[in-house]
C-alpha cells in the first residue's frame, strides 16, 4: 500500500521542487533582497545582485543535482553488489549440491565395487581383486576430497579389512609361517594408515584380524584398536601407535623398529590379557612410563632400565 501511494507521490514532489526552483531563479532575488532593488527601470548595480544571486542558485541546483547522482549511483552500485553476492551465494550453493552428489554417486558405485566377490565358473575362479582395489582408492580419493565423509570411510576400510581378515580358523592357524594378507586388504591397510590427519569421532576397528605379514611401516594408527589381532610378522617400522589398544594382540616376529608405542595399551580386558611380545621386540621401539605394559614385560631389568633411565 505505501509503495503505492509513494508512486504517485513522488513525481508530484519532484514537480513542486522544479516549479520552486524555477521561481526561485525567477523572483529568488527580490524575495531576498527587495529593499535593495528596483522592479522597475533596473540599474546596472540591480543586475549585479540579481545576476549573482541566479548565480549562487544554479550552483546549487548544481551541487544538489550532482549529490542526488552520487546517492542513486551508489544504491545502485550498492544493489548491483548485493546481487552479485546473492548471485555468488546460490553459485556457491548449487556447486556445492552439485559436489555433494558427484561425491555420494562416487561413493555408491565404490561401494558396490568393494562388495564384489570372486566368482566361481566353470571349475575356475573369477577374480575381482582389481575391483576391489580400484574401489579403495577411490574411496582414498574421497576421504581426501570431503572432510565430513572422512569418518564413514574410515569406518568402511575398517569394516573390510574385519570381513575379509578375521581370525583364523584352526587349519590356518597352526600354518607355519602364516600367509600373508590378501593384496586388498593391505591396500585398504595402506589407505588407513595415510589418512588424513582430521579428528575422528570413532577409532578403527582393526580387533580380532589376522593381519599376517602386512605392511604397516610408516603409518599413522593411533589410538587404533588391535585387540586380539594376529600380527605375526607384521612391519611396524616407525609406525604411530600412541594410544593404540594392543592387548591380546599376537605380534611375534613383527618388527617394532622406533615403533611409536607412548600411550599405548599392550594389556586388555578382562583378566589383563597381554600382547605377545619380546623383550628385544620391544626395547626396539619407543616406549615411556605411559606405555601400559604386561607385568612380565614391565619387570624385565632391561624394560625396567628404559623406564626409569
Amino acid at each position: 500500500m505505501k509503495a503505492r501511494i509513494w508512486k504517485f507521490v513522488w513525481p508530484l514532489l519532484l514537480c513542486l521542487v522544479v516549479i520552486g526552483y524555477a521561481l526561485l531563479l525567477w523572483k529568488g532575488p527580490w524575495w531576498f533582497d527587495g529593499p535593495h532593488l528596483r522592479k522597475r527601470d533596473l540599474q546596472p548595480a540591480d543586475g549585479v545582485v540579481i545576476t549573482g544571486f541566479r548565480t549562487m542558485v544554479v550552483a546549487l541546483g548544481v551541487g544538489a543535482t550532482a549529490i542526488i547522482g552520487l546517492v542513486y549511483t551508489h544504491r545502485s552500485h550498492q544493489h548491483a553488489l548485493d546481487q552479485f553476492r546473492h548471485t555468488r551465494e546460490k553459485d556457491r550453493e548449487t556447486s556445492d549440491l552439485t559436489r555433494e552428489g558427484q561425491v555420494t554417486g562416487r561413493y555408491v558405485e565404490a561401494i558396490k565395487l568393494l562388495a564384489t566377490q570372486d566368482e566361481e565358473k566353470d571349475g575356475r575362479t573369477s577374480s575381482k581383486l582389481m575391483e576391489r582395489l580400484g574401489a579403495i582408492y577411490a574411496l582414498e580419493r574421497i576421504m581426501h576430497d570431503s572432510s565430513k565423509d572422512h569418518d564413514t570411510v574410515v569406518q568402511v576400510l575398517s569394516a573390510f579389512v574385519r570381513q575379509s581378515a578375521p581370525i583364523p580358523d584352526p587349519d590356518l592357524a597352526t600354518m607355519e609361517p602364516p600367509p600373508s594378507v590378501p593384496d586388498d586388504v593391505q591396500a585398504a591397510l595402506t589407505v588407513l594408515g595415510r589418512r588424513p590427519k582430521r579428528r575422528e569421532s570413532q577409532q578403527i576397528d582393526l580387533s580380532f584380524t589376522a593381519l599376517w605379514r602386512a605392511d604397516l611401516s610408516r603409518s599413522d594408527f593411533s589410538h587404533a584398536n588391535f585387540y586380539g589381532a594376529e600380527m605375526q610378522y607384521v612391519d611396524l617400522t616407525r609406525t604411530v601407535l600412541q594410544g593404540a589398544q594392543l592387548g591380546g594382540a599376537n605380534l611375534e616376529q613383527a618388527r617394532l623398529i622406533d615403533t611409536d608405542l607412548r600411550l599405548a595399551v599392550l594389556v586388555g580386558q578382562p583378566h589383563r590379557v597381554g600382547a605377545m611380545v619380546s623383550t628385544d621386540q620391544l626395547l626396539a621401539a619407543m616406549f615411556d612410563e605411559t606405555t601400559e605394559l604386561p607385568d612380565s614385560l614391565r619387570h624385565e631389568p632391561d624394560i625396567k632400565r628404559r623406564l626409569t633411565g
